[in-house]
């Protein structure tokens, strides 16, 4: 069983709450682990935010002065998915946060993990999803899709992965 894989028996399109939110946790750590890929000792990522991990930055507490284990890193990452699940919760209105199915839930959660949740709850996603414009919403992931001013492929297959995941219903 590899670190993201639900326990045995485990129902991940079941509404109870608990096994809902392990659902979404388990696809977006698949998701951005797979995009961030892992690097245990810190370096500077495309527009030069000092990067360590699964992605983590400053924004997430990190140490740049030690080498990390890829458990550490795993360890972090799911705890860091669940501090960003928390920030979209205060810009996605009850409703709309209670109705996410967990593949849309996982979309959004690695959107805010890579834009920020500044840019993630001033964004077209935010403002069509409150409104209940889904289809829309899942649309808008597509305009995120630059770093340093410029289109960059990896954004652009990471904005399309999410924008398929959102798309889809339980």
């Amino acid at each position: 069983m590899s670190w993201f894989t639900p326990a045995p028996g485990t129902n991940t399109k079941n509404t109870h709450p608990v096994t809902k939110g392990a659902a979404w946790l388990v696809i977006a750590i698949t998701v951005v682990s797979g995009f961030e890929g892992f690097y245990s000792k810190p370096y500077k990522d495309i527009v030069g935010v000092e990067t360590v991990c699964y992605g983590a930055t400053a924004a997430d507490g990190v140490d740049f002065s030690k080498t990390y284990t890829k458990a550490e890193c795993q360890q972090m990452l799911g705890k860091d998915l669940v501090k960003y699940d928390a920030q979209i919760q205060k810009c996605i209105t009850p409703a709309a946060y209670a109705a996410l199915p967990p593949h849309r839930h996982a979309a959004l959660v690695s959107l805010d993990y890579n834009i920020g949740p500044g840019a993630f709850c001033k964004s077209s996603v935010v403002r069509d999803l409150n409104a209940g414009n889904i289809a829309a919403a899942c649309k808008a992931f597509l305009l995120y899709d630059r770093a340093g001013g410029r289109v960059v492929q990896g954004l652009v297959n990471r904005r399309k992965a999410e924008e398929k995941l959102c798309e889809e219903n339980d």
